[in-house]
This record gives structure tokens, C-alpha cells and sequence, in this order.
């Protein structure tokens, strides 16, 4: 994908996400709205707004940030989506006016910049906007790299009588980075959504929210705040300032 751009994946799967994802949960919106406690609120990658908008609902102030007009356009088109500020462009930058109370990246959008210098930049500029009580949240998973077989996976996700999704990936161990086509066919055709992530583990977020003057504050294995453990496939990790207690 040598052509891939931090846009890319918003621009070609925006007509089917809002489909092929369901809506915010509850335990979900519920663990944000008590991190926010009723402040300014964030989203790096608002995408078409399946968190942002239930939680502007609940009374939050929410603002965003992402890359694809595509999906901005989906967001807008959505009742109560013309109200929410974004600004278009590169999440890492967090290119926004003062500061926030909470501050979150979710379904591993985290892991769409692709390389460390860049998750560190993004962790540096969320620091600098984030107020002193406020929390940073990412939602990810945790790498699974037994699912490789010499570097490559094919699977299947869904299967029905009128289509068959596939995912198809490889994996550079030395970039930490994960190469992905999501493939659906049909009898019209075939549609490719292409994806790339540069993956992190869960002690490397940590170093890098240190470095950026952060510390992690909470750990969960679910947003029901489910206790994180060596059998945990994602993580909810909550990170705040390193001179707060």
C-alpha cells in the first residue's frame, strides 16, 4: 500500500461503518461521562461521531478531530452533527485551542499513526491540552501475534447467503506494524478496505506516556472496568498528568 495516507482508511470505509458497527454501548459512554466530570471534551479520530454524539447528548461539550471528509460528512449529515466542532487533520498534532478534560482515542484508532515518533508526538500534544485533573483514555487491543503464520493471516469474518467478509494481513514484527485488506465479495463484485496500524504494547504506552508527562492512572480489561489480566484481549487504559496523585 504504498499509496496508504493517514486518511485513507476513513475515506473508503465511511459509506458502510456506521453498518458494519454498532452503536456506543452503555458501559461505554457511562465510564466517559464519569472520566469528563461534566467538562470539555475531546475525541482524536470522531470518525462519524458513534461516541461523540450520545455523549453530547448526555450534556458534554464535545469537540474532534480527524483526517477523513468522508466521514466528517457522515458525522454532518447526523442530527445534532453539525454541532460539534472538528477540526480536519492529523489527530497526532491535536491541533485545538485550550484545554480539556477528557481526552480519548477509541478502537484502536491510536494505532493508525504509524510509527513511535508519532504516537509520541500525539502523546506529547494531548499532554499539553490536557488539563491538570483531566484524563486521557485509549481503547485498544492487545497484540495477539500467534494469530501470524510466517507474517501473514487470511480470516474469515462473516458469511451469508449474499456475501462473504475476509480479512487479509500481514505483520512486520521490526515496525510493529499490521498491513490489513477487508474483503468483501458479492455476486456484483469485490470492494477492498484497506487499513494499516502500527500496534504498541501495553508497557510501551506506558513509556511513552511517561516521556510525554503522563502516567497511567487505570487499567481495565472492559469499559465495565473488568480487571486487566494476561488473558485480557483489549485494554481501556487511562492516563492523566504525572504530578497528580
Amino acid at each position: 500500500m504504498d499509496n496508504y495516507r493517514d486518511d485513507t482508511y476513513g475515506e473508503r470505509i465511511a459509506g458502510v461503518y456506521d453498518d458494519w458497527y454498532d452503536e456506543c454501548d452503555e458501559a461505554t459512554l457511562t465510564t466517559l461521562n464519569d472520566l469528563a466530570q461534566g467538562g470539555r471534551v475531546l475525541e482524536l479520530g470522531i470518525g462519524t461521531g458513534r461516541v461523540a454524539l450520545p455523549l453530547q447528548q448526555s450534556g458534554l461539550r464535545v469537540e474532534g478531530i480527524d483526517s477523513s471528509p468522508a466521514m466528517v460528512d457522515r458525522l454532518r449529515g447526523k442530527p445534532g452533527g453539525d454541532m460539534i466542532p472538528v477540526v480536519m487533520g492529523d489527530f497526532a498534532d491535536v491541533a485545538v485551542e485550550g484545554g480539556f478534560d477528557l481526552i480519548y482515542v477509541l478502537v484502536n484508532t491510536f494505532y493508525g499513526l504509524l510509527t513511535q515518533e508519532e504516537q509520541l508526538r500525539c502523546l506529547r500534544n494531548v499532554a499539553r491540552h490536557l488539563n491538570p485533573q483531566g484524563s486521557f483514555v485509549i481503547e485498544a487491543f492487545v497484540p495477539d501475534l500467534v494469530r501470524f503464520t510466517k507474517h501473514q493471516n487470511v480470516k474469515v469474518d462473516r458469511i451469508s447467503e449474499d456475501e462473504v467478509h475476509l480479512e487479509v494481513s500481514r505483520h512486520d514484527p521490526v515496525a510493529q506494524q499490521v498491513t490489513a485488506q477487508q474483503v468483501v465479495l458479492t455476486e456484483q463484485g469485490i470492494r477492498l478496505y484497506p487499513v494499516k496500524l502500527r500496534y504498541a504494547w501495553p508497557t510501551e504506552l506506558d513509556l511513552m506516556a511517561r516521556l510525554a508527562g503522563l502516567r497511567l492512572r487505570h487499567r481495565w480489561g472492559d469499559w465495565r472496568k473488568g480487571a486487566f489480566s494476561a488473558d485480557s484481549t483489549m485494554h481501556i487504559s487511562v492516563y492523566g498528568h504525572a504530578r497528580q496523585g
